[in-house]
């Protein structure tokens, strides 16, 4: 299996950062388009356990758009072949001063494209970070 292919890497870089401009925008419309439509997608987030696109898309159209605001370190994308990748960073939000927040993203090629099918966000105490 051929590990991190460049444009691989590329093309799930531009879909990773367009799914963070929806996120911060609150584009309900896009971030809705780049998880898989399929009842087995699943999202855990900092309050919430979402199993199924249905539960996502809820979630998101019920979503406050306000303080959605971050800002990202240490992204890291790796890819499993041309049709696997997984996404990770931290970001900090100046509405939880001393937390820093982790996410990851399970991205899959599709023949619509690439497609996030399991995602996970936490929340820890930024002493804790290593």
């Amino acid at each position: 299996m051929e590990i991190d292919l460049a444009d691989v890497i590329a093309e799930v870089r531009a879909a990773f950062e367009r799914y963070e401009q929806a996120l911060v925008s609150n584009d309900v419309a896009v971030l809705g388009e780049l998880f898989r439509n399929d009842p087995r997608t699943l999202r855990y987030g900092i309050g919430e356990n979402l199993y199924g696109y249905e539960a996502i898309s809820g979630f998101r159209a019920g979503r406050s758009p306000v303080g959605l605001n971050r800002r990202r370190a240490k992204t890291v994308i790796s890819s499993y072949g041309r049709d696997t990748a997984v996404a990770s960073t931290l970001f900090y939000r100046d509405t939880a001063p001393g937390k820093v927040g982790r996410q990851m993203q399970t991205w899959i090629r599709f023949p619509e494209g690439w497609r996030v099918v399991a995602a996970h966000v936490s929340i820890i105490d930024e002493s804790k970070e290593t």
